[in-house]
């Protein structure tokens, strides 16, 4: 039985490249499969998030922006979302500090997808939550908040 959202996502990842190999799904599926699956998941840090993507340095940027409500009373619905009006984005990441894997969401974006995510994660504890934006040339910028959680979202 899967026991969480992330065990099926990495599933689904191994799944996709299972695919791929086969023939089953194109190249594009194993670009997106291997970018979120590939040890992202896995990572506990932003800085082991970027370089788990191959990716450079994180940047604080003023041209991403997080929204997050200050206090979550309830830590396994906290609305969480990102926007950026920087040309060239071609993903955008929710992270969340303190939960077991930092990446909560990450969103491909094209030239016809505003760069603009909201979703609901689950936070165990109080946290920094970071909205992430990686450009075509790879940079990494974003913007942090501290959400206060009242009660946990894993079972606290």
């Amino acid at each position: 039985m899967i026991a969480n959202r992330r065990q099926v996502l990495k599933q689904s990842a191994t799944v996709a490249s299972l695919m791929v190999a086969s023939g089953v799904l194109g190249p594009l599926a194993h670009a997106a499969g291997a970018a979120a699956g590939k040890g992202a998941f896995d990572a506990k840090t932003m800085a082991d998030l970027v370089k788990a993507l191959g990716y450079g340095a994180p940047t604080e940027s003023k041209d991403v922006s997080i929204t997050a409500p200050d206090i979550a009373e309830n830590g396994a619905v906290v609305p969480l979302g990102a926007t950026t009006t920087l040309a060239g984005v071609k993903q955008v990441m929710l992270l969340v500090e303190k939960n077991p894997s930092v990446l909560a969401a990450l969103f491909n974006v094209t030239p016809e997808v505003d760069a603009s995510f909201s979703t609901r994660v689950k936070m165990g504890q109080s946290s920094n939550v970071f909205a992430v934006a990686v450009t075509n040339d790879n940079k990494v910028l974003f913007a942090q908040k501290e959400v206060k959680v009242t009660l946990g979202g894993c079972g606290g």
